[in-house]
């Protein structure tokens, strides 16, 4: 990954299994967005391929380009709902401009949606008229609008108080469960990634590649990079528990 002749990461392989909560980890200004740009098809990488159910992102175009990326749904670190549309609009917009459907019908995919993150009832809102908590969950709703099967979440507990954080990673787990949603979350929270994820990659600031690769908890017990262990024991295991 660059810009120009900057390098922000290179030699980075890993793959992502159905049904992972993958993280992609590491202190700040490593690159996680950059990488989550890459993975949704909105930055070209230097160098390399990105596969999608063996299929390259960026070796296709046109209709299979567009199948590509409708597999994928995400949630932007401030929820990015457009303030002027209900939280209905909001989810609705997507089935809008990508489906046929009539308006009844995708106000009824918008309900169930909303339901599904635990905002049933609130259709109609604002999102000023809600808290940051449940604007991240609309957040969600709006990228399950069209079924991905690949969900990616940049920073999702950005600026949630320690109760809300927990809610959003229980919800997480329990879409993954019920709807077997693939999750690719973007995070340098350690209580949060140690508690739902099954695989993770360490991206590291100093080399520009990836150090580490394995599930959050094995790699706090086993991994002995010294960047790695810093990152994984900053004193909140009791609070991951």
């Amino acid at each position: 990954m660059a810009y120009g002749d900057f390098v922000v990461m290179r030699d980075l392989d890993f793959a992502i299994q159905r049904g992972d909560i993958f993280i992609i980890m590491g202190g700040s200004g490593c690159g996680k967005s950059t990488l989550m740009r890459h993975m949704i098809g909105l930055k070209q990488p230097a160098a390399g391929k990105i596969l999608i159910a063996g299929q390259s992102l960026w070796d296709t175009e046109g209709a299979t380009r567009e199948a590509l990326l409708r597999r994928l749904g995400v949630m932007y670190q401030s929820g990015a709902l457009w303030s002027s549309l209900t939280l209905a609009e909001n989810i609705g917009l997507p089935l809008q401009q990508f489906t046929a459907l009539p308006s009844k019908r995708i106000r009824e995919i918008a309900s169930y949606k909303l339901a599904l993150v635990g905002l049933a009832g609130f259709e109609d809102h604002y999102p000023a008229e809600i808290s940051g908590g449940m604007q991240k969950r609309a957040g969600v709703a709006r990228a399950m609008a069209l079924d991905p099967e690949v969900l990616f979440f940049d920073e999702p507990s950005a600026g949630l108080d320690p109760v809300s954080a927990r809610r959003l990673d229980d919800l997480i787990l329990e879409l993954r469960e019920s709807l077997g949603t693939t999750m690719v979350v973007i995070t340098h929270e350690l209580a949060s990634l140690l508690r739902i994820g099954t695989n993770a990659i360490f991206l590291d600031v100093e080399t520009r590649t990836q150090i580490a690769q394995g599930a959050p908890r094995t790699l706090a017990e086993h991994c002995h990079h010294p960047r790695v262990q810093a990152f994984l024991s900053r004193g909140t295991t009791g609070e991951a528990q």
